[in-house]
């Protein structure tokens, strides 16, 4: 037996190296990242849990939706970021009025900063060789 389709709403969220697909679901359930409960995933960090469902509390959709997020690349704390974004982005598909409120809390703004490439005749992106005078 197939389960019906649902009906989400998609967003994209990025941090550092971390992409998460978030699919907003608009019924009470389970929010899962990766197949996993968001404890099991963040091993019971709640620091990273709350910045990750920051925007569902921020816009008092907790208690009436949940998401599931696929997540790629990156560290725990770029990918709690990436998920953040992902669902204020989803939530703005979801509900247009709550743009207001995510946007003053912070949530709708990517953080550009990524990693320096290394420059060639460099050990790393800006540190040099040691200098010898003779």
């Amino acid at each position: 037996m197939t389960e019906a389709k649902k009906t989400y709403f998609y967003g994209r969220g990025r941090r550092k190296e971390a992409t998460a697909r978030v699919r907003l679901y608009a019924e009470k359930g389970q929010s899962k990242v990766n197949n996993l409960t968001l404890d099991e995933y963040f091993k019971k960090n709640e620091l990273l849990t709350a910045k990750a469902e920051e925007p569902l509390r921020v816009s008092g959709q907790a208690d009436k939706t949940h998401f599931e997020v696929i997540i790629e690349g990156g560290g725990l704390s770029g990918q709690a970021d990436a998920i953040a974004l992902g669902l204020s982005r989803a939530l703005l598909v979801y509900d247009a009025n709550q743009k207001l409120v995510l946007r003053k809390a912070g949530l709708l703004t990517r953080d550009p900063r990524e990693k320096e490439r290394k420059k060639f005749g460099l050990k790393r992106a800006r540190k040099a060789p040691q200098f010898s005078k003779r």
